[in-house]
């Protein structure tokens, strides 16, 4: 989809920066543009188009219905694809607002402060693109429990790969594991099976088969003289197999590999379940010499205490956090609080949702070892991930 092709609505009270919007919308070609001046009359034009708009534009502080209001309703009757909000208000309100509609499920491509340029709604818009290519093609897909088990039986579930690269020198040196299951053409992403399978007791199967892709590609790739660090995302379950190291060790052993060239990662709520066998099958793991990822750190409840009691060898800062923070105070000093945590504690540190050059220059002046996201890549069929990496150009 070009960006003259999307569906955009404004909605904003003060009429300057209103029609301000609309002009800049046509001066980059998008000719499919609604407006409404507060939150009640939008709803009314979103409740009777024949189609709802790809992007809202929101502003916040207007009279009668709210922005926030509004979004909330937006997002629980999923009358639109995406929204954005437009505001000068204080960041950590901003943020918060963000959440809100994550957690609802509306895809949020960020804030912009006003007033608006050419360049910032560009910005804004081309992201969306962006996140259209990844979601597009599986947006509606249905998945049949029965189709699922024989999928993952018959190899279509295979691990796609999204290249991580240093901040110093802009290098790729390792890339995450990511299952995708290609079917007649699609490619379904883990949101829409993941938890379908987990429910089924098949987690353990998931994260053996993606394990073992990603490994014999690894082993491809390094023969071919590229050499390259493994991530991958491990289920629940994992913790609660007692045999779970042996089998890893053996499955990356019998590539001719190493433990100490895969990182494993593992998010926060996944220990609460049974923390005594958890932590009893991560000690063996890294005895064994795998590395151990806490991903997504700062999401859960427990992120000091898991890093208290884990040997972790690597701290994930989450694309929540990172995305933007270089325009938003209290992003950064999370980021940075956690960079210097993970300095203290002698972790590898990676940061998720890397998608903007500022984000890259601050986290590199911040000292941040690995960047993954989509300035560097999005996440790719295992054949065309030298192509991907060969594309790659570190910001200077």
């Amino acid at each position: 989809m070009s960006l003259a092709a999307l569906r955009v609505m404004v909605v904003e009270d003060h009429g300057f920066q209103r029609r301000m919007a609309l002009r800049l919308l046509a001066d980059l070609g998008i000719g499919q543009v609604q407006e409404a001046a507060e939150g009640a009359a939008a709803l009314h034009v979103l409740e009777t188009a024949s189609s709802p708009p790809d992007v809202i534009l929101v502003d916040l502080d207007m009279p009668g219905m709210d922005g926030i209001e509004f979004i909330g309703h937006v997002a629980q009757r999923r009358l639109a694809r995406a929204v954005a909000l437009v505001s000068a208000l204080d960041p950590a309100l901003l943020n918060t607002v963000q959440m809100m509609a994550r957690a609802y499920g509306l895809y949020v491509l960020g804030s912009i402060e006003k007033p608006l340029s050419i360049e910032k709604l560009e910005d804004l818009l081309t992201r969306y693109e962006e996140h259209l290519l990844e979601v597009e093609k599986d947006d509606h897909v249905d998945v049949d429990l029965v189709d699922l088990r024989r999928a993952l039986r018959e190899g279509e579930i295979v691990p796609w790969f999204q290249p991580q690269a240093e901040f110093s020198n802009g290098k790729v040196v390792g890339v995450e594991a990511l299952a995708r299951w290609e079917r007649d053409g699609l490619v379904i992403r883990p949101q829409h099976f993941v938890h379908l399978l987990e429910a089924d007791g098949l987690a353990t199967e998931l994260t053996d088969v993606i394990l073992e892709g990603a490994l014999r590609w690894k082993r491809r790739w390094q023969d071919d003289g590229m050499r390259l660090n493994l991530s991958v995302n491990v289920s629940p379950a994992t913790l609660h197999d007692p045999g779970a190291a042996d089998r890893y060790q053996q499955m990356v052993e019998s590539h001719g590999l190493s433990p100490s060239e895969v990182v494993l990662e593992v998010t926060e709520s996944q220990l609460m379940a049974d923390a005594a066998l958890g932590l009893g099958v991560l000690a063996r793991l890294r005895l064994k010499g795998f590395g151990l990822s806490i991903d997504d750190f700062g999401t859960g409840y427990s992120s000091l205490a898991q890093l208290s009691q884990v040997p972790f060898t690597e701290l994930k800062i989450d694309q929540g956090f990172v995305f933007g923070a270089h325009a938003q105070s209290r992003k950064r000093a999370v980021v940075e609080a956690s960079l210097d945590l993970a300095r203290k504690l002698q972790l590898e540190t990676v940061a998720e949702g890397v998608e903007a050059v500022e984000d890259w220059q601050m986290l590199a002046e911040l000292g941040c070892g690995i960047a993954q996201g989509y300035l560097v890549g999005m996440p790719v069929a295992a054949e065309d991930l030298a192509e991907s990496v060969r594309r790659w150009r570190a910001p200077h």
